[in-house]
């Protein structure tokens, strides 16, 4: 016979589990509590742990994740999901939110006492988050506020105070964009393959359609509209009457009759013919299918055009030295800089506390449940009835993070600043690989002054008007994302060769380094653009209108902030880059580049919300 047990919880959690199973319509799932962060798997649910204490909010919130969780087991599909998931990962993470906030919206329907529940746990998590001190919608994902606004939506009701912050915060973006497609939102709920094409309808609306991949229901619908072309273009291609109506009569004969058709046209002899151009056997009404028209170049601006890619190279910094050559001048670097490094190494060390107290777990002391408290291991000693002895670790709010820096490598960034921007990127890659954010370093220039082999060839073919960018570009990997700093430690100094540094095209850089970014899995993505200056090329500009680079730069920053996948930031060097980004400091002084680099990237990882605004002003140091 088993022993009864004490804990005056136990009830509500066996009660709890029941209703659990029973939301979820499946009898063999398991409901475990933990201290752990809830979650989900094929074999059941974790909920949160539940103390003896059993206070309102403990109740509210695990009710509200059971609730959850049972509803998305009940009414989601995962070969459904699966089939029309996006491929990019900001995409998917709105596909995602929008699928959690329309398997809720159902329940709330059929079981309307677990709206009230669920609302509790969004408030829960978003007042644990911070959602309801945030001033900019950019401290939000999107994800998170389109998910929030369907359940709105859908339900009806009123979101919790720090979420119904959030919503606001995003409302006229995402009504500006989708509010056509989200009208639609209360007729497919039930449907959940409906619903996920909606989503898709969103998410492009929101400008992410490139992150969507092949549309799978494409295939079917092309089939069918070929199908229905052949059944209205038989009668003419055939020349009896009679097949015509069996035509109609039987669709499956006809789909054959066609096949055969088709096997009988695709032959040499008619492949011929039509490299000849006769056109006089094709079906009347019909016409040869022209090619579509090639994509654009730019995401950011579809009138951006480029001449030739032939010329431009993507390549490693080693691939452009002998080992031998950087470690000269990885030695020359460190040489040259050497009364600056205990400045920058301060400033990194300073950064480096900052990160590492958000990354630090915090803990919850005088429980009645949790880990024993060895500071009062003597009191449980005297007394082991003697509660409020344990304590329990806090989840912490840092999410995985990776930092770009891409760094401008023209010509005017010769001496001082480009050995200060190499050494101040070095010092923050060691200094957040310590941190665990991993950091990549990209430069970009170009492989020749006045235009290279794309002028060249734009000379022999007669110099056609307009032809867009007209240089061979360069980008340059000094060091990727997921390269241990120590492998890669000599290759910054490849920004001290002679000859490396020439035009500078900033607008294809930065769309470089973007995709770049968002093809990392990382959660939370930053970029800092280091540059002196506006981007030039005499080549392209000699034969195009004067803001031509400019437009374009323009065109991709607006994009990048647009999307708000990547927190983007930039420091002008003796150049006023604040007329261009929307969070940038501009200093009088190369030397004060590690000051700058350093506040910045301690403002963005600035839990406060107060003191990450002050510190990403338009501040300019000096």
């Amino acid at each position: 016979m088993s022993k009864p047990s004490d804990n005056p919880a136990d009830p509500f959690k066996k009660a709890l589990a029941e209703a659990t199973r029973t939301m979820a319509d499946d009898p063999e799932m398991t409901v475990t509590y933990s201290v752990d962060p809830s979650g989900m798997n094929k074999e059941g649910v974790r909920l949160p742990q539940v103390s003896r204490r059993m206070t309102r909010d403990e109740v509210l919130l695990a009710r509200g994740t059971a609730d959850a969780f049972a509803l998305r087991r009940r009414y989601h599909d995962d070969g459904v999901s699966a089939r029309y998931a996006p491929t990019g990962p900001l995409a998917r993470e709105i596909y995602d939110a929008m699928e959690t906030a329309r398997c809720e919206a159902v329940g709330a329907r059929t079981m309307p006492g677990t709206a009230g529940n669920i609302d509790a746990k969004i408030g829960h998590e978003a007042d644990r988050k911070g959602y309801g001190q945030v001033t900019q919608s950019s401290d939000v994902p999107l994800s998170v506020a389109a998910g929030y606004l369907v359940r709105q939506l859908a339900t009806g009701r009123e979101l919790p105070k720090s979420a119904a912050h959030v919503v606001e915060l995003w409302r006229g973006f995402i009504e500006d964009q989708a509010g056509e497609a989200l009208e639609s939102v209360d007729h497919v709920l039930a449907d959940q393959a409906a619903f996920a094409r909606l989503a898709r309808k969103v998410i492009s609306d929101l400008g992410y359609g490139d992150q969507l991949g092949d549309d799978p229901d494409a295939p079917e619908d092309d089939a069918g509209d070929d199908e229905a072309e052949q059944d209205q273009d038989a009668p003419d291609s055939s020349g009896d009457e009679e097949e015509g109506e069996e035509t109609e009569a039987s669709p499956e004969q006809s789909q054959e009759e066609q096949q055969d058709q088709s096997q009988a046209q695709v032959t040499m002899e008619d492949s011929a013919d039509m490299e000849q151009g006769d056109e006089a056997e094709l079906p009347e009404g019909e016409a040869p299918l022209e090619p579509p028209p090639p994509a654009p170049y730019s995401d950011a601006d579809p009138n951006y055009t480029v001449y030739t890619t032939d010329f431009d190279e993507e390549i490693k910094a080693e691939e452009l030295a002998e080992p031998a050559e950087l470690e000269r001048l990885r030695a020359y670097l460190d040489q040259q800089l050497e009364p600056l490094k205990g400045a920058v190494s301060r400033l990194a060390n300073k950064l480096q506390r900052r990160l590492q107290a958000q990354q630090n777990r915090s803990w919850d002391f005088d429980l009645e449940e949790g880990t024993l408290d060895a500071g009062r291991l003597a009191r449980v000693v005297a007394n082991p009835t003697t509660p409020l002895s344990f304590k329990q670790e806090k989840d912490t709010e840092f999410r995985d993070t990776v930092v770009t820096l891409l760094l401008d490598n023209s010509g005017s960034m010769r001496g001082r600043p480009i050995s200060i921007a190499a050494i101040c990127a070095d010092v923050l890659a060691r200094t957040l690989e310590r941190c665990s954010v991993k950091v990549e370093i990209l430069g970009f220039t170009t492989r020749a002054w006045k235009g290279g082999q794309s002028r060249e060839r734009w000379l022999a073919q007669g110099r056609p008007q307009v032809p867009g960018r007209l240089n061979d570009l360069r980008h340059i990997i000094y060091k990727s994302a997921d390269a241990p700093w120590r492998r890669v430690r000599p290759n910054l100094g490849l920004m001290m060769k002679e000859g490396l540094l020439k035009e500078n095209i900033d607008g294809e850089a930065l769309e470089w380094a973007h995709r770049r970014a968002m093809a990392r899995p990382e959660a939370r993505k930053i970029m800092m653009v280091i540059s002196d200056g506006a981007p030039v090329d005499d080549s392209t500009l000699s034969v195009n209108p004067a803001n031509y680079l400019e437009k374009h730069l323009r065109d991709v920053i607006a994009m990048v902030e647009r999307r708000r996948a990547v927190e983007l930031i930039a420091i002008g060097i003796g150049h006023d880059v604040t007329r261009y980004y929307q969070r940038a400091v501009t200093i009088t002084d190369v030397e004060q580049l590690a000051g700058a680099m350093t506040e910045q990237l301690a403002g963005l990882f600035e839990v406060d919300p107060k003191k990450r605004a002050r510190a990403l002003g338009l501040r300019r140091a000096g």
